[in-house]
């Protein structure tokens, strides 16, 4: 007898073997599937093979095949990498919290994410692959982790790696952000705490710095009125001429950086342009004798 066909079964399709004269084998060129073998059961793709003799007679083996078995198992890779994506912080943001929940996302259509090679790195530390939240979405993981130590006042950089199921490493996703916990500084020179003046124009001099976030703003709000605004020289210094209300005034300085922190300084300045008024004076005893002393009585208000 001899052999009719041969035929290779994978995923479905049905193959035909030719005999070849100078190996003395049965052989195709097959296409692999398009989709890795990671998602099949045990991650391996069953080949069957099928010969008929020609008088009918059939032998199959395939993947659990005690002797051929291994040689049935047809495992395919995926060559496509995994994408990632940091949601936050941005790339350049400018936050205040020294502990933000980090977030992140990793997808891959084909083989999957592996869980363990999740990782994050922050500024020069070592990659942290625990303490990581992944949470299912489609195609992969919505990933978060909050940092146990406050980050850097300043530039900070996270770096976030994974990869797929196939072994394909996803491209490092990286941002770059600014942390400012520190409200500027704001010092006031003039006018001095309690001031009583005649002038009704009165100068607010100081300086003002931000290390992180500068430039600075500054407003004044005189008596609780509207924002009047100052402008800031690149040292920081500034000087406003503000006009007083007869009375009492309070003076508000406010410095606000780019990061929206806020340093106050008040100022108490009262404003008097009106002279003492005088009332009744007296001379006692008027007249008095030479060499003798007297009293002069003056009745004043200050209006």
């Amino acid at each position: 007898m001899a052999i009719k066909t041969v035929q290779a079964i994978i995923n479905g399709q049905t193959y035909n073997l030719t005999f070849s004269s100078s190996t003395g084998k049965y052989e195709a060129t097959i296409t692999a599937p398009n989709k890795t073998s990671y998602t099949q059961p045990n991650h391996y793709y069953d080949v069957t093979v099928k010969a008929t003799d020609d008088a009918g007679n059939v032998t199959t083996k395939n993947s659990s095949d005690a002797v051929l078995g291994d040689s049935l198992k047809l495992y395919v890779k995926e060559k496509i990498a995994p994408t990632q994506t940091i949601t936050y912080p941005t790339n350049d943001a400018l936050i205040t919290n020294n502990k933000p929940t980090i977030t992140w996302e990793v997808k891959d259509a084909d083989s999957g994410i592996n869980q363990n090679s999740i990782g994050i790195t922050i500024n020069s530390g070592a990659k942290i692959t625990t303490g990581i939240t992944k949470t299912p979405i489609e195609g992969g993981y919505r990933c978060s982790y909050t940092p146990s130590t406050p980050l850097n006042e300043g530039n900070n950089v996270i770096k976030v790696d994974c990869a797929d199921n196939d072994g394909n490493a996803a491209a490092q996703g990286s941002v770059t952000f600014k942390v400012d916990t520190v409200p500027p500084t704001l010092n006031i020179s003039s006018p001095a705490e309690g001031l009583v003046t005649n002038k009704s124009t009165v100068t607010v001099k100081g300086t003002t710095n931000d290390a992180t976030s500068s430039p600075v703003l500054v407003v004044i709000k005189l008596n609780d009125g509207e924002d009047i605004a100052v402008t800031v020289g690149s040292d920081g210094a500034f000087a406003k001429d503000i006009t007083l209300v007869e009375g009492d005034n309070t003076i508000k300085i406010i410095a606000t950086d780019s990061a929206k922190k806020q340093t106050t300084v008040t100022r108490k300045v009262k404003l008097d342009t009106k002279a003492p008024i005088f009332g009744t004076i007296t001379l006692t005893p008027n007249p008095v004798d030479s060499g003798k002393t007297f009293v002069i009585s003056v009745e004043v208000n200050d209006a």
